[in-house]
Protein backbone atom coordinates (compact mmCIF):
# COMPACT_ATOMS: atom_id res chain seq x y z
CA UNK A 1 0.00 0.00 0.00
CA UNK A 2 1.29 3.00 -0.97
CA UNK A 3 2.13 6.06 1.72
CA UNK A 4 0.19 8.68 1.56
CA UNK A 5 2.05 11.02 3.82
CA UNK A 6 5.21 10.75 1.86
CA UNK A 7 5.67 14.14 -0.22
CA UNK A 8 6.70 13.40 -4.01
CA UNK A 9 9.88 14.86 -3.53
CA UNK A 10 10.78 12.49 -0.94
CA UNK A 11 14.16 10.68 -1.00
CA UNK A 12 12.96 7.62 -2.85
CA UNK A 13 10.82 9.16 -5.20
CA UNK A 14 10.45 7.83 -8.38
CA UNK A 15 12.46 10.82 -10.18
CA UNK A 16 14.76 10.37 -7.80
CA UNK A 17 15.67 6.67 -8.23
CA UNK A 18 16.17 7.54 -12.03
CA UNK A 19 18.99 10.04 -11.60
CA UNK A 20 21.54 7.37 -12.11
CA UNK A 21 20.65 6.37 -15.32
CA UNK A 22 21.78 9.31 -17.72
CA UNK A 23 25.52 8.89 -16.57
CA UNK A 24 25.00 4.99 -17.16
CA UNK A 25 23.63 6.07 -20.80
CA UNK A 26 27.08 8.74 -20.71
CA UNK A 27 29.22 5.45 -20.12
CA UNK A 28 27.70 2.95 -22.57
CA UNK A 29 27.88 5.54 -25.12
CA UNK A 30 31.90 5.75 -24.18
CA UNK A 31 32.26 2.15 -23.32
CA UNK A 32 32.74 1.62 -26.94
CA UNK A 33 35.82 3.89 -27.50
CA UNK A 34 37.45 2.19 -24.43
CA UNK A 35 37.36 -1.42 -26.72
CA UNK A 36 40.68 0.22 -28.79
CA UNK A 37 42.63 1.81 -25.41
CA UNK A 38 44.86 -0.67 -24.72
CA UNK A 39 46.27 -0.91 -29.11
CA UNK A 40 46.45 2.54 -28.89
CA UNK A 41 48.36 2.85 -25.62
CA UNK A 42 50.30 -0.21 -27.03
CA UNK A 43 50.83 1.78 -30.31
CA UNK A 44 52.33 4.85 -29.36
CA UNK A 45 54.90 3.32 -26.72
CA UNK A 46 56.06 1.57 -30.03
CA UNK A 47 56.07 4.85 -31.79
CA UNK A 48 57.59 6.06 -29.06
CA UNK A 49 60.26 3.80 -28.97
CA UNK A 50 61.17 3.60 -32.90
CA UNK A 51 61.06 6.76 -33.51
CA UNK A 52 62.85 7.68 -30.76
CA UNK A 53 65.74 5.49 -31.60
CA UNK A 54 65.61 6.87 -35.12
CA UNK A 55 65.63 10.50 -33.65
CA UNK A 56 68.23 10.08 -31.55
CA UNK A 57 70.11 8.79 -34.72
CA UNK A 58 69.44 11.16 -36.93
CA UNK A 59 70.30 14.21 -34.65
CA UNK A 60 73.77 12.45 -33.99
CA UNK A 61 74.59 12.42 -37.32
CA UNK A 62 73.20 16.13 -37.93
CA UNK A 63 75.45 17.17 -35.15
CA UNK A 64 78.34 15.02 -36.51
CA UNK A 65 77.89 16.51 -39.93
CA UNK A 66 76.94 20.17 -39.31
CA UNK A 67 77.91 21.08 -35.81
CA UNK A 68 81.24 19.44 -35.32
CA UNK A 69 82.78 20.27 -38.49
CA UNK A 70 82.00 16.98 -40.63
CA UNK A 71 79.91 18.94 -43.87
CA UNK A 72 82.05 19.24 -47.19
CA UNK A 73 82.73 23.13 -47.20
CA UNK A 74 81.30 23.61 -50.43
CA UNK A 75 77.79 22.88 -48.70
CA UNK A 76 76.17 25.54 -46.94
CA UNK A 77 73.50 25.36 -44.44
CA UNK A 78 70.86 27.26 -45.68
CA UNK A 79 69.19 25.59 -48.54
CA UNK A 80 70.45 21.70 -47.16
CA UNK A 81 67.37 19.60 -47.28
CA UNK A 82 68.69 17.96 -43.89
CA UNK A 83 67.38 20.44 -41.88
CA UNK A 84 64.08 19.97 -43.17
CA UNK A 85 64.26 16.49 -42.88
CA UNK A 86 65.15 17.17 -38.93
CA UNK A 87 61.99 19.49 -38.70
CA UNK A 88 60.19 16.79 -40.05
CA UNK A 89 61.30 14.09 -38.20
CA UNK A 90 60.50 16.18 -34.63
CA UNK A 91 56.46 16.78 -36.15
CA UNK A 92 56.36 13.10 -36.64
CA UNK A 93 57.79 12.70 -33.19
CA UNK A 94 55.10 15.25 -31.78
CA UNK A 95 52.60 13.63 -33.46
CA UNK A 96 52.80 10.09 -31.78
CA UNK A 97 53.97 12.07 -28.49
CA UNK A 98 50.48 13.90 -28.37
CA UNK A 99 48.44 10.76 -29.38
CA UNK A 100 45.99 9.18 -27.32
CA UNK A 101 44.87 6.06 -25.62
CA UNK A 102 41.34 7.62 -25.07
CA UNK A 103 39.10 8.49 -27.92
CA UNK A 104 37.13 10.88 -26.29
CA UNK A 105 38.60 14.34 -25.38
CA UNK A 106 37.43 15.51 -21.83
CA UNK A 107 35.60 18.17 -23.42
CA UNK A 108 33.83 15.66 -25.79
CA UNK A 109 32.18 14.10 -22.76
CA UNK A 110 31.31 17.46 -21.01
CA UNK A 111 29.06 18.07 -24.20
CA UNK A 112 27.77 14.56 -23.74
CA UNK A 113 27.05 14.81 -19.99
CA UNK A 114 25.03 18.13 -21.23
CA UNK A 115 23.42 16.84 -23.75
CA UNK A 116 21.91 13.89 -22.21
CA UNK A 117 21.50 15.81 -18.73
CA UNK A 118 19.61 18.76 -20.55
CA UNK A 119 15.75 17.47 -21.32
CA UNK A 120 15.99 16.71 -17.74
CA UNK A 121 16.76 20.21 -16.07
CA UNK A 122 12.94 20.88 -16.06
CA UNK A 123 12.09 18.04 -13.98
CA UNK A 124 15.05 18.03 -11.63
CA UNK A 125 13.87 21.92 -10.95
CA UNK A 126 10.13 20.41 -10.03
CA UNK A 127 11.91 18.18 -7.46
CA UNK A 128 14.45 20.08 -5.80
CA UNK A 129 15.19 23.93 -5.58
CA UNK A 130 17.80 25.43 -8.44
CA UNK A 131 20.84 25.89 -5.56
CA UNK A 132 20.60 22.55 -4.16
CA UNK A 133 21.34 21.07 -7.87
CA UNK A 134 23.61 23.83 -8.63
CA UNK A 135 25.79 22.81 -5.78
CA UNK A 136 25.24 18.59 -6.42
CA UNK A 137 26.50 19.21 -9.73
CA UNK A 138 29.62 21.39 -8.77
CA UNK A 139 30.32 18.00 -6.67
CA UNK A 140 29.87 16.10 -8.92
CA UNK A 141 32.11 17.90 -11.73
CA UNK A 142 34.81 19.21 -9.38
Amino acid sequence: MRDTNASCCGPRSAVQRRLPFPRRDVGLVLAPFLVFAPQLASAKRTGLREYGTLAERYVREFDAKWLRGGAPPTEGLIGSADLQSLADLGNSFEVVRTMRAALMTRDAIIQLAVATLLPLAPLLLTIMPLEELLKKLFGILF
